[in-house]
């Protein structure tokens, strides 16, 4: 029973710790002249992304392969359905021309690539399926192709210049950055070690608990981020979100987790990366479907509704 207490503590502790990390490393940045540009797109990106990066990288030391590909594949297919879904039903999403034409395509290649490094069977015929340290390497070189592009059209766009940065002294700064580790440290363990015996509780797959429990509470970060940026009628920011998150998720976080320990990849999972690719597509199509650029009321719900579609399929097959 402890372990379940502690898998549910371990979110509020890991999110809580993302929290600190980015306030306290954001301060010091601040204080060191870096730009809010830089701030923005390096620490507050990787802040949001630490959740899932955290519960991957104990994943892959302990060699729970299966939670650590879980995590990423639901992470990102509940990241577009379900959080823009929501966002969307908040207030309808429009985004700008280079998203549509950029970004979203790139978080739709990204998928690409993951089903093709991750099928060496398939398409080659090996004895051996899985993300290896090489295809590592490749996934962390796109990431700093991705990285230079960002810098680039911040830079052009002058974009998160309005970027709230709270105002620490040096010790509050420290103490918030060590506290957050250890945050992020304590949380991703409790939730990772939950994920296995919740898996053995009720004899499933730790694949499915990865895809579903473990993917949904790492995204809360970006959960709330996009629902309150919809609120806040700040839409490209709901939608830039989620789809810098996804490329961060594929790109960054699985790139380190297979440098760390190469990930076997089951056959199973494919329908996973399938829906991962359809997810972005879906998410490009409503981009030019009803109001341009836009996500309305009534295909957020659509979206929200293919998810739920999706966990219940995912609970009566696996």
């Amino acid at each position: 029973m402890l372990t379940y207490i502690l898998f549910i503590i371990g979110f509020v502790i890991l999110i809580k710790g993302a929290n600190l990390l980015v306030d306290g490393a954001a301060s010091i940045a601040n204080k060191l002249k870096i730009s809010s540009i830089v701030i923005g797109l390096t620490i507050v990106a990787f802040g949001t992304s630490a959740p899932e990066f955290i519960v991957n990288i104990f994943a892959s030391v302990q060699g729970n392969t299966e939670i650590a590909i879980g995590n990423i594949l639901g992470s990102n297919i509940a990241n577009i359905l379900l959080i823009l879904g929501i966002s969307a039903i908040i207030y309808p999403l429009a985004t700008q021309k280079n998203t549509v034409w950029k970004e979203i395509p790139l978080s739709l290649l990204a998928a690409i690539i993951l089903g093709v490094l991750a099928n060496d069977t398939l398409i080659d015929g090996g004895i051996y399926s899985g993300l290896t340290r090489i295809d590592g390497i490749v996934l962390l070189s796109f990431f700093i192709i991705f990285l230079y592009y960002t810098f680039g059209i911040a830079k052009v766009s002058g974009e998160n210049n309005d970027l709230e940065i709270k105002q620490l002294s040096n010790l509050k700064s420290t103490i918030y950055i060590i506290g957050g580790l250890l945050g992020l440290i304590i949380g991703g363990k409790w939730i990772v070690d939950g994920a296995i015996k919740i898996a053995e509780l009720f004899n499933v797959s730790q694949s499915l608990i990865g895809l579903t429990v473990v993917a949904i509470g790492t995204s809360l970060p970006e959960l709330a981020t996009s629902a309150v940026a919809a609120y806040k009628r700040q839409t490209d920011i709901a939608i830039g979100n989620i789809v810098g998150s996804n490329i961060f998720n594929i790109f960054w976080i699985l790139g380190a987790s297979a440098l760390i320990r190469p990930l076997p990849f089951s056959r199973n999972s494919d329908l996973d990366i399938i829906m991962t690719i359809l997810a972005s597509l879906i998410l490009f199509i409503i981009m030019f479907v009803g109001k341009k650029h836009t996500i309305e009321r009534w295909q957020g719900i659509l979206m929200v509704l293919l998810y739920i579609g999706y966990v219940a399929f995912l609970i009566s097959s696996k």
